[in-house]
């Protein structure tokens, strides 16, 4: 079943085309297993580590199955975190942009109301955090009759986090005759029970890995004391000079904490956590993938999930009391073939939750000793040199996919019955135009807003300003870049 190329699958041109743009060449392992199978509608119920490239296993074929005239949803994505939601979200709109696939994410800490008039809009595919699908379902906002995909991602930390019966609660309300999937990094007995229930003859699938943990990455132990852990930090960043690291604590207060001590040494630093407004937590987290800073100080909000390449260092400025945050933090580096390290700080007091995470990842993590005043000065001035040196921003995989669209603003939405089919059969008519350079399109009470693909904005824009659309004249112009 194992292909070489995107190419060998039964996908469209328009979603051949968005992965050549995206970059995508030859499928991971649980790329090649899961496409085929989810294009042949099977249950699924895979097994498979953070950082396997599982979204776009599920994505893909989703994409592919998905009817674009039906204007309610389609497919829905359950996911444990807000961040993880909104990345799917991304994924999902990337992966389908020739399609004109709208995806929207629902999760707490947003405006309920904002979220109701994206979901008024025509929508393929949702994505949300249980809590806050399971509020739409309940208020009526989140239509289900035409849901035909349901994805269950991460449902191990689903369970960790007490999602859980809110899972199942979704599940009820949801047509029995769909294609379910459930992706988790390992499957605990409730998870199991949630395959057997709700499943019809999953077909499982196993992505075997080396143990636990990556070969990829290189863990080590530092035995320090906690009111000694900021020196160690300091003397460890400099000595290993990471191009890119989070640093993960406990709690929010100790993130705060520990961002504030690093920023005033002159550190490029930044910190996200569960306290902080979603919006801030966002900006933050695409900061970081871009490179803007080097340094991440987090809580386990960013150890789920989160595709970031090219994470050199992963320090556990204090050891996870859940032997799979272990697992799931350290997963942060040594992605996509790429090697990393992963420092844990341990104080004299934990040698009980330390046991239980060597017993659980198979393997005692070496021992490391501090680093000498000697090693420190030796290192400082490369480190400062690298400090000093302004980090290179990284483009977003997206960026060549996204550079050659325009997004243009019309002054008429539903209030004057303008649909969807209506842009699209004007706009696909122009010269030089065909439906292929049309993109998604949202549709609001009073406004419109098109993107077009293929670098056909100024030409669209032009030849618009003098047609009308079911009779009517709208205004447009490019739409305010966000």
């Amino acid at each position: 079943m194992d292909k070489k190329s995107f190419r060998d699958y039964k996908l469209s041109n328009e979603i051949k085309n968005a992965l050549e743009s995206l970059g995508y060449e030859n499928p991971t392992e649980v790329q090649s297993k899961v496409i085929p199978l989810v294009l042949e509608k099977h249950d699924l119920v895979v097994k498979s580590q953070t950082g396997s490239g599982k979204t776009a296993s599920y994505g893909i074929p989703i994409c592919e199955l998905i009817d674009w005239n039906e204007n309610k949803p389609q497919a829905l994505i359950l996911t444990p975190t807000r961040e993880l939601a909104v990345q799917v979200k991304e994924d999902f709109i990337n992966l389908g942009r020739f399609k004109r696939i709208k995806a929207t994410a629902v999760y707490g800490k947003q405006p309920f109301s904002i979220q109701k008039t994206e979901l008024k809009q025509k929508t393929h595919v949702v994505v949300g955090t249980p809590g806050r699908v399971l509020d739409h379902i309940e208020r009526g906002t989140l239509t289900l009759e035409q849901i035909s995909y349901l994805v269950i991602d991460e449902a191990d930390e689903m369970l960790n986090m007490g999602f859980i019966e809110q899972v199942e609660a979704i599940i009820n309300e949801i047509p029995r005759n769909r294609v379910t999937m459930l992706f988790s990094a390992t499957i605990p007995e409730e998870v199991k029970e949630l395959s057997t229930n709700y499943m019809k003859s999953p077909i499982n699938i196993e992505i075997k890995a080396a143990g636990l943990t990556t070969d990829k990455i290189e863990h080590a132990l530092i035995e320090v004391a906690d009111e000694n852990k900021i020196t160690m930090l300091r003397d460890v960043t400099i000595v290993e000079n990471p191009d890119s690291c989070i640093i993960f604590c406990r709690t929010k207060d100790r993130v705060d904490m520990v961002c504030d001590e690093l920023i005033d040494l002159g550190y490029s630093s930044d910190k996200i956590h569960g306290g902080m407004v979603q919006e801030d937590r966002l900006d933050v987290m695409n900061d970081f993938k871009r490179g803007q800073f080097r340094y991440l100080v987090a809580t386990d909000v960013a150890a789920r999930g989160i595709d970031i390449d090219n994470i050199t260092h992963v320090i556990n400025y204090d050891l996870p009391l859940e032997k799979e945050s272990y697992v799931h933090r350290t997963g942060r580096t040594g992605r996509a073939g790429q090697k990393g390290k992963a420092i844990t700080f341990v104080t004299p007091f934990e040698d009980k939750f330390l046991k239980v995470i060597e017993e659980y990842i198979g393997f005692d993590i070496p021992k490391l000793a501090a680093p000498t005043k000697e090693e420190v000065s030796k290192k400082r001035s490369e480190f400062e040199t690298k400090m000093n040196h302004k980090p290179t921003i990284k483009k977003d995989k997206s960026e060549k996919l996204n550079k050659q669209i325009m997004k243009l603003y019309f002054n008429g939405g539903k209030k004057k019955k303008l649909r969807a089919v209506d842009f699209v059969g004007t706009i696909a008519k122009l010269d030089g135009v065909s439906a292929e350079d049309i993109g998604i399109i949202t549709i609001l009470d009073t406004v419109t807003y098109v993107e077009i693909l293929n670098d056909k904005g100024a030409l669209v824009l032009k030849k618009m300003k003098n047609t009308t659309i079911k009779g009517k004249l709208l205004k447009v112009h490019e739409a305010n870049k966000k």
